[in-house]
Parts: C-alpha cells; sequence; structure tokens
C-alpha cells in the first residue's frame, strides 16, 4: 500500500480507494477494468497523496490514465475534461466503470469545496484527447479564459488554458499534458506546476513525460504490470530508457528497422 504522512503540506486528497460495500465481486474482477494490475491493487489497498504534485507514470496500457479518470470523476470533475464548476451539458454524468465504486477521501479543505456553492469549486481535468476541442471552442467564452486559442498551436493553446484554468488553490487532474508539447513548453509546465503546488493546489498528472516527473518535490508513482509503487525519478524505467536512447539510438532501432533499411538511412544522411 502507498502511504505516507501528508504532515506540512497543502492537500485536498488524501486518498483514492474502493470502499468495502462497492468491493467488484468475482465475476467483476475478472473484467476490464478490474484485471489491469495497477486497479487490482486499488481495490485491494488504495492509492493515497503523500504532496501536492503526484505523477502516474508508466507505458500504454498500463491503465494510469484509467486511474486519473476517476480520480477526476471522484471529485465532481467531467471524466471527459473540464472544470469542477461547470453544468453538464449532458441529462446524466458520464461515469467510467472505475469512477463508479472509487471514492476519495478528502481532507477539510477538500470536504469544504466540494460541500460549497458551485462556483466556488476549484478544479480541473486536462485530458489531451479533449483538450484540443476545449482549445478550438473555449476561448473568450465566460468563465474560460479571453484568449483565442483557435488561433494557437496546439502547444500554444495548453499552455494558455492551464495557466487560466489551473491559477489558485485547488484539485487538478491530468492526463498527458505533455502530448502536445516542446521541450520548452514542457520546462515551462515544470514551473507552472511547481508553483501551483507550492501555492495550495494539489496536482495529479498522468504523464510519459520524464520532463514534468521531473518536478521538485513532486511525487512519482510508477504504474505497470506490477500495479503501482512509488520510487524517485532517477529510478524510473521511462528515464533509463530515454538516457539509454540518446546516448545510443541504434541500440534501440535495431530492434524495430530491418538492417538493410537502417544502413540505406544513414548513407543518406552522410
Amino acid at each position: 500500500m502507498i502511504s505516507g504522512s501528508t504532515k506540512g503540506k497543502v492537500l485536498f486528497v488524501r486518498r483514492a480507494y474502493i470502499p468495502d460495500h462497492l468491493q467488484p465481486d468475482p465475476a467483476r474482477r475478472g473484467r476490464w477494468p478490474f484485471t489491469v494490475p495497477c486497479v487490482t491493487q486499488l481495490a485491494d489497498e488504495a492509492l493515497d497523496f503523500r504532496r501536492p504534485v503526484t505523477f502516474l507514470m508508466g507505458d500504454n496500457g498500463s491503465g494510469k490514465s484509467t486511474l486519473v479518470e476517476a480520480i477526476a470523476e471522484g471529485f465532481k470533475l467531467d471524466p471527459h475534461g473540464g472544470r469542477a464548476s461547470r453544468k453538464m451539458a449532458r441529462p446524466e454524468p458520464i461515469t467510467t466503470e472505475l469512477g463508479k465504486v472509487l471514492r476519495l477521501d478528502t481532507t477539510a479543505a477538500g470536504s469544504k469545496m466540494l460541500g460549497g456553492p458551485r462556483l466556488k469549486k476549484k478544479g480541473f481535468f486536462l485530458r489531451a484527447e479533449t483538450a484540443f476541442s476545449m482549445t478550438e471552442n473555449l476561448g473568450g467564452v465566460a468563465g474560460y479564459w479571453d484568449e483565442d486559442t483557435s488561433t494557437m498551436s496546439h502547444g500554444e493553446g495548453f499552455v494558455t488554458m492551464i495557466q487560466a484554468m489551473m491559477n489558485a488553490p485547488g484539485f487538478y487532474v491530468m492526463d498527458e499534458p505533455g502530448a502536445a508539447l516542446s521541450f520548452s513548453s514542457c520546462l515551462h509546465l515544470v514551473s507552472v506546476l511547481h508553483q501551483l503546488g507550492r501555492s495550495g493546489a494539489q496536482i495529479v498528472c498522468a504523464t510519459h513525460s520524464p520532463i514534468l516527473a521531473a518536478t521538485p518535490g513532486a511525487d512519482v508513482v510508477e504504474v505497470g504490470p506490477w500495479g503501482f509503487r512509488r520510487v524517485a525519478w532517477e529510478d524510473l524505467d521511462l528515464v533509463d530508457h530515454w538516457a539509454r536512447f540518446l546516448k545510443s539510438p541504434q541500440a534501440y532501432l535495431r530492434h524495430v528497422i530491418e538492417p538493410d533499411d537502417a544502413a540505406e538511412d544513414s548513407s543518406a544522411h552522410r
């Protein structure tokens, strides 16, 4: 079980868990998403939050996006992406399979925010799949941002949206925010996340980016076939693979490119 002290830290959510009365029965345990190792571990234990900024790191299919969707939903954020104070346009909220049973153990600050007036709720779920639509359609809309992000690049729109919607203490969930960002934009986002964490916000972010995961003071949870485990940044498999690849690309490329193709490409770049 991942746990730890939160003394001295500003948090809204202490823990994500499945209560006893909502535990999946044996038949459901044999179906997705409860067959995903990190979800299985969550059902058996819990995922505790220690620090204001938490990163979930893992390969495609590891389940990290499944986790953050349900966590967002647990804080009454639209799992398709959006802010806590937005009224649902749909007659019934979209509910994920894990979101139906996952619950959040909130701090006093988190309970106060969730129980307060709708417009006082500060939270936002940014997910890569729907963020582009937001940047295309919400620029200039009251309650969002003034800039016309439809005229910006994908990455510029992302950064503008993040700065506008995550600008005060609140609970923020992010799924692959680095997907649209350049190296320099990722560094800028590190600065934003670091300052947010220090200002009293809490962020839970799923990402492939070793740059984002290097945010000072962040907690890093690695997700994979083992379930989930807390690790140091330098011990992440992803960091190790990137370091090895940048040092010797051919050590990896030789496994995915035919030798004749590799030799031809090499000669063409001389």
